[in-house]
């Protein structure tokens, strides 16, 4: 059930930073999850520390981890952009 709960939350993150990232219409559902995951990992990692709160990978679904799982995957969408245009847009 915890991996059913973290491809949902992190569909809806990756989701929510490629809003917000202005790359919604380049990618579809299955990278959004990925970017969310993902995201999340490198969040849990870089910002967790900063903020406080857990990973959402661990199993903590809190505010703060949910903060820091996003914007990992702002971050992670921002390397990507960077890597692909040369700017991060």
């Amino acid at each position: 059930m915890g991996f059913l709960w973290l491809l949902i939350v992190g569909g809806v993150l990756g989701w929510l930073a490629s809003i917000v990232m202005r790359t919604d219409g380049q990618q579809g559902i299955f990278l959004n999850i990925i970017v969310g995951i993902v995201g999340s990992f490198l969040g849990g990692i870089l910002v967790s520390p900063l903020i406080g709160g857990g990973r959402i990978i661990d199993g903590n679904y809190d505010m703060m981890s949910l903060i820091s799982s996003f914007i990992g995957a702002l971050i992670l969408l921002a390397i990507v952009n960077l890597v692909r245009r040369g700017s991060v847009r």
